[in-house]
């Protein structure tokens, strides 16, 4: 059974799942606070619908919204990941791939994922590094790149608090000296935190966000499964957002249940962030979502998804968690893979981008029609909540072929009230502005304009 299932997933991989069901449900029922959920479908082949990694050919790049412009702030990056700007302007870009995870390929799941993320621009190695950016005459365009960091682990969020520097690596939060305008650091880290690892570490990616007071930093912590076939020993600790004391050095969960949380923000004096769900039920299940984070709230995975929808998957079922789970406040639509997420304080860019907040969707891998593989902005209302249908800011990232030039992940805003993106297949740092006080957009080829299919 083993060997046939390998060898229909392998045919699925290559043939670019021709076999495939598309997806019947508008994307309208799918997106905001109330979306319409399908039935689930489990799938013992999972659908496989890439768009191969190809990077921009030369002349392209993606195509903005009305009102804005978008040229690049730095080219030829090696996967960057992560963005963190400095109070003086200096833009920092941790470019970074998976960790070895030395039991996560070991299955022939595994072993397919792995086949499938290396098409979709995943499998390089790992730079371990993070760029400083300096933009010092505010063109648009980085004159100074410096390696700032180096000798990482996979590492992805960043956090400045007071004169320390915090890098969330793969397994554990560092810590380095910072001085003000200096463009690298050579002093050894210091762990002051440890995160959990491997060897299966099946999402690897820890992002990191410092308290308003400085007092304490969350980290994100994704699953080590889909939906935990691998057991709940190898969660523990994970599917989860950490609350770190620095003071005192000592950490207590925050909120659980959140399958893969990546990027975070503050807005409304709420913590946010964008969730990847879980796969394998479905073109249009589960929705990846954005919600505020509650103290010791617990958010459904693995045993129930969007509340109280149980995962009937999951084995032994658990009533009591299901029971308490919290709805998410806004679902993204399925697959879409959230990423980055920025509120727009401090944002230079016309309505209606300028209340709300901004996700980097790095692209499903497993839906057809694809989803993601954009930046689009989520406005809120006056209490900060998400309140209409996103907007999309940046599109064209997949050619009418259905190759990926680009996929957005983080995103953050800059100094001048610019919007950064980070682009891990074009390599880039996408920079967004006004298009009436910003850089003239360049005209994208046809391929360029096209949505994804």
């Amino acid at each position: 059974m083993h060997r046939k299932l390998l060898i229909a997933s392998i045919a699925s991989l290559c043939a670019g799942s021709l076999f495939a069901q598309s997806s019947t449900q508008p994307p309208a029922q799918t997106i905001g606070p109330n979306p319409q959920l399908a039935k689930p479908n489990k799938q013992i082949i999972p659908t496989v619908h890439i768009a191969p990694a190809k990077g921009w050919p030369e002349g392209t790049r993606p195509v903005a919204a009305s009102g804005l412009a978008v040229a690049p702030l730095a080219t030829g990056l090696d996967h960057p990941r992560w963005i963190y700007v400095l109070p003086n302007g200096d833009v920092l870009v941790a470019e970074s791939n998976a960790p070895p995870k030395p039991e996560d390929g070991k299955s022939i799941k595994g072993f397919i994922m792995g086949m499938v993320m290396k098409r979709a621009g995943a499998g390089v190695p790992s730079a371990n590094r993070i760029t400083l950016l300096r933009d010092a005459d505010g063109d648009g365009v980085a004159e100074l790149r410096t390696t700032f960091l180096q000798g990482l682990n996979s590492p992805f969020g960043m956090a400045l608090v007071g004169n320390n520097f915090f890098v969330a690596n793969a397994d554990s939060i560092v810590r380095f000296p910072y001085v003000a305008g200096q463009t690298e650091i050579t002093s050894a880290p210091t762990k002051v935190f440890d995160l959990p690892g491997g060897p299966i570490n099946h999402h690897w990616t820890k992002n990191i966000i410092a308290s308003s007071d400085g007092s304490k930093l969350y980290a994100t912590v994704g699953s080590n499964s889909n939906v935990a076939e691998n057991g709940m020993p190898a969660e523990e600790g994970r599917a989860a957002i950490w609350e770190f004391d620095i003071a005192s050095g000592k950490g207590r969960l925050f909120a659980t249940g959140l399958r893969n949380p990546n990027g975070m923000a503050w807005a409304g004096e709420k913590l946010w962030t964008v969730v990847n769900e879980r796969d394998e039920i479905g073109n249009d299940l589960v929705p990846d979502y954005l919600t505020s984070v509650t103290d010791g709230a617990f958010y459904g995975w693995p045993y129930s998804y969007y509340g109280p929808n149980v995962d009937v998957r999951v084995t032994p079922p658990a009533p009591e968690l299901v029971a308490k789970a919290v709805k998410p406040d806004y679902s993204l639509g399925s697959h879409v893979a959230p990423l980055g997420l920025a509120s727009s304080e401090g944002a230079a860019l016309p309505a209606p981008f300028n209340a709300g907040f901004f996700i980097g969707q790095h692209g499903s891998w497993n839906r057809k029609p694809r989803s993601g593989y954009n930046v689009v902005f989520v406005p809120y209302d006056g209490k900060a909540m998400p309140s209409a249908q996103p907007v999309v800011v940046l599109s064209g990232f997949v050619s009418m072929d259905g190759d990926a030039y680009g996929r957005p992940v983080g995103v953050a805003i800059d100094k001048r009230g610019g919007l950064l993106v980070a682009d891990d297949v074009g390599n880039v740092i996408w920079r967004v502005t006004n298009a009436a006080g910003g850089v003239p957009p360049m005209p994208a080829t046809p391929a360029a304009n096209a949505a994804p299919r």
